[in-house]
């Protein structure tokens, strides 16, 4: 009697972005990956095999490992800058009345998150696993799309109502420390992400990146209502903060990252 081995096999149910982050999270994707021998490709967690690249290109080696413990010492030291800046941030944006300067505060809590991520997929027996590098990556997509929603609905509400927000030189203080600081941050994780293969590293510089791009915007924002009164762009800034975020989610969770 032989097999019929053209019969269908049970197809595997889709799952949701949330349910497979969670599953991801959770260990119940697929064991983790063991480093790649020479001459080998390396998984490096991106959807679709667009970022598969050869172990010629990133080893794990010695200096992968060195990589691994600075992005790890980087995104410490973000989430302490981030603790930081969030925290004054929300308190100078409340007492302002200024949504810009909250949705780019709360956009720090977010950078936060995202560097918390990154820790946890470079620790541990995670360092090496496949799995953990597409959970992160999906974790820093979600992390974006945290912020959006409020942002965008109270942006929209000072427009409609004409809700004015008053100056805060401490808000001005705050943007210009970010402006200078974030880019080097940034760029200094894409370089990790590019020689570790890992989209959740390069996801959070970009997030850095955002960080710096934003605060340009609600500086703007800021000192144009000090200076002129024009009121209005404060939240529109808080808008861009929205748009933006929904934007680098989609391109984090796609794995658009390392591509």
């Amino acid at each position: 009697m032989t097999t019929d081995r053209s019969a269908p096999t049970a197809a595997t149910p889709a799952l949701s972005p949330p349910g497979e982050l969670a599953l991801g999270l959770a260990g119940g994707l697929d064991p983790p990956a063991a480093a790649a021998a020479p001459g080998e490709s390396v998984d490096t967690g991106c959807v679709d095999g667009c970022c598969t690249v050869s172990a010629q290109t990133v080893v794990r080696d010695d200096g992968w490992h060195r990589a691994a413990r600075h992005a790890v010492w980087l995104s410490w030291a973000s989430l302490a800058w981030m603790t930081v800046e969030g925290a004054v941030g929300l308190l100078a944006g409340f007492r302002a009345g200024s949504t810009g300067l909250v949705g780019w505060a709360l956009s720090s809590v977010v950078e936060g998150l995202a560097s918390i991520i990154v820790i946890w997929r470079l620790t541990g027996s995670r360092t090496l696993s496949g799995t953990s590098e597409r959970t992160a990556q999906r974790a820093v997509a979600v992390s974006f799309w945290l912020l959006a929603p409020y942002v965008a609905v109270q942006a929209a509400h000072d427009l409609l109502t004409g809700s004015h927000s008053t100056a805060s030189r401490v808000g001005i203080a705050l943007t210009v420390s970010s402006i200078l600081v974030m880019p080097a941050l940034g760029r200094a994780k894409h370089r990790l992400g590019a020689r570790l293969g890992s989209v959740a590293t390069a996801g959070e510089g970009t997030q850095n990146l955002l960080c710096a791009y934003l605060a340009a915007a609600v500086l703007a924002g800021l000192v144009a209502n000090a200076a002129l009164g024009a009121w209005w762009l404060d939240p529109l800034a808080g808008l861009a903060v929205a748009a933006v975020a929904v934007k680098e989610g989609r391109g984090a969770w796609r794995g658009e990252e390392c591509c």
